[in-house]
């Protein structure tokens, strides 16, 4: 497996077609290395032998307790173990896990859970109340069983002896995402999709068996599978699974445990960077650093690089698993604030919005990916996958420009949705629940910089005739009912909304008030 991952060229026969499907990976990796810690977390270590022989026989208790290939399994939890082993066991069984966000409010969760119906609802103890108050708003029938306790509760594996066939293209993820409209949408992965993104970022950022990964991105997310973990799974690299960011214990687990890579958002580097400790932490382990959401400053750049480690930026969506352009660690100086060339397997193009054509060269416009790795469509929504595919280029609403070299700069988005501490935003989502508060009449929010979160919201609001609005209790109103992070930093209570001539809101003048202040 190791000499095909990393081999100069890849052929794929016919015969071949089964190493898409990830539950094979572990089986292999099992076979070859059992006794290597797959996992650690909380002291507690997990070998390949176990993660495979436990996963397996999740698949089979989850098919004896009567789902069938195709079904899903939605899950609301921290990083944990039990989530990976539940992972793999989707994989061998042919169902569909749907990680749910769990910084997401109660309602949220509901509106997804009625999306996506799920044949199955787990959830950690942490998360269990949130979980049940969801469940209840949903008025679903499916049962709720910890996560912890999942395989037990199931029943016995050892009444389904044989595992159904998986096949490539089958569904094995359904990360959630909300789009510019507020309405949640599910994004599916197939097994083919994380194979083939993962066999690219092994290209582009190599990993190996003696890697050390430390993965503290939520699981919830793509990036938490398919940014480092399932490739390190694959190569048979150890993980150290952290249930949140801590920046004082990263520190300490980089030097204790010898981590050799990690992958995060710009804040997480920020964080980390500004830890009374960080001149002197030990980081001689620490090769590589991963960093998406956005792009990071080059004073942060040069911060980690005097330290010795290399820094590798890049781009990407859910829909496209996510990677699609990667900025190697030589450029990361010299071409600050670039996102760099595409992925190996994947294609990138510039559409011109005005002609219709792709740009040839240098030049701007909205990004266009296609490859293996771009995702087959959302889970029951027709309309918005048609909509997100140009003749079979994926749109993704984001615009950049490429210079004579071929590399790229984000410019901006064509989409409204905007990225803080990591996380997508989308305004749409946040006027919704502000039109929902009683003394709203109308409502817009944009986007401004944040020097630790890269951005956050701010919240312009018109107040109804004969009230006064209290923006204490509109920011209460939005934590019932938002994420945090979602939640706007900042209320502008105003006359009426600035709009164009065809009655659109004026973003652009909305951000120039915003930043006048």
């Amino acid at each position: 497996m190791q000499a095909v991952l990393n081999g100069d060229a890849w052929l794929m026969s016919e015969r071949d077609h089964d190493l898409h499907v990830i539950g094979r990976w572990i089986s292999e990796r099992a076979r070859q290395t059992p006794r290597r810690s797959a996992i650690e977390f909380d002291g507690r270590a997990t070998t390949y032998a176990k993660l495979d022989a436990r996963s397996t026989d999740l698949a089979r208790a989850l098919l004896h307790y009567g789902l069938n290939p195709g079904d899903r399994i939605a899950t609301l939890t921290e990083n944990r173990p039990e989530h990976v082993e539940l992972l793999f066991a989707c994989a061998k069984a042919g169902l569909i896990m749907a990680p749910l966000n769990w910084r997401l409010a109660a309602p949220e969760l509901a509106a997804q859970l009625k999306i996506f119906t799920p044949a199955l609802i787990t959830s950690s103890n942490m998360h269990r109340a949130r979980m049940e108050e969801a469940h209840s708003l949903a008025m679903s029938a499916t049962p709720v069983i910890d996560l912890e306790t999942l395989a037990q509760e199931l029943g016995p594996a050892s009444l389904v002896s044989a595992l159904p066939a998986v096949d490539d293209d089958d569904g094995l993820l359904i990360i959630a995402t909300s789009g510019t409209t507020g309405t949640p949408k599910g994004v599916v992965l197939t097994h083919a999709n994380c194979f083939w993104t993962n066999l690219g970022f092994d290209l582009a950022a190599p990993m190996n068996g003696d890697d050390v990964v430390l993965q503290v991105l939520p699981q919830c997310h793509v990036g938490g599978w398919n940014v480092q973990p399932l490739l390190a799974w694959w190569m048979g690299a150890t993980v150290v699974l952290e249930p949140s960011f801590e920046p004082a214990r990263v520190l300490d687990l980089v030097a204790r445990r010898r981590v050799t890579t990690m992958m995060g958002v710009p804040a997480t580097y920020l964080l980390l960077a500004q830890q009374p400790g960080f001149a002197e932490a030990d980081l001689a382990s620490l090769r590589r650093v991963l960093v998406g959401g956005a792009s990071m400053s080059l004073a942060l750049i040069e911060q980690w690089q005097s330290r010795g480690v290399e820094v590798v930026q890049g781009y990407g969506l859910t829909e496209a698993s996510p990677n699609v352009l990667c900025l190697a660690p030589e450029d990361a100086s010299t071409h600050l604030g670039s996102v760099g060339k595409p992925y190996t397997y994947v294609e990138v193009e510039l559409h011109d919005d005005d002609t219709g054509a792709f740009v040839e060269g240098a030049g701007r416009g909205e990004i266009y990916v296609r490859g293996p790795n771009v995702f087959p469509g959302y889970w029951n929504n027709p309309a918005a996958t048609a909509a997100a595919f140009d003749d079979g280029w994926l749109r993704t609403g984001d615009v950049a420009e490429r210079d004579e070299a071929g590399y790229y700069r984000i410019c901006g988005r064509a989409k409204e949705m905007f990225v803080s501490g990591g996380e997508n935003v989308y305004p749409a989502e946040v006027e919704q629940v502000l039109a929902a508060y009683a003394g709203v009449a109308d409502a817009a929010v944009i986007a401004i910089a944040h020097p630790r979160w890269g951005e956050t919201g701010v919240a312009f609001v018109v107040a109804k005739r004969g009230t006064t609005l209290d923006t204490n209790a509109l920011t209460l109103h939005c934590r019932a009912n938002l994420a945090a992070y979602k939640v706007p930093s900042q209320f502008r209570v105003v006359d009426e909304l600035p709009r164009s001539t065809v009655g659109k809101v004026d973003r652009v003048r909305l951000t120039t008030m915003a930043n006048e202040h």
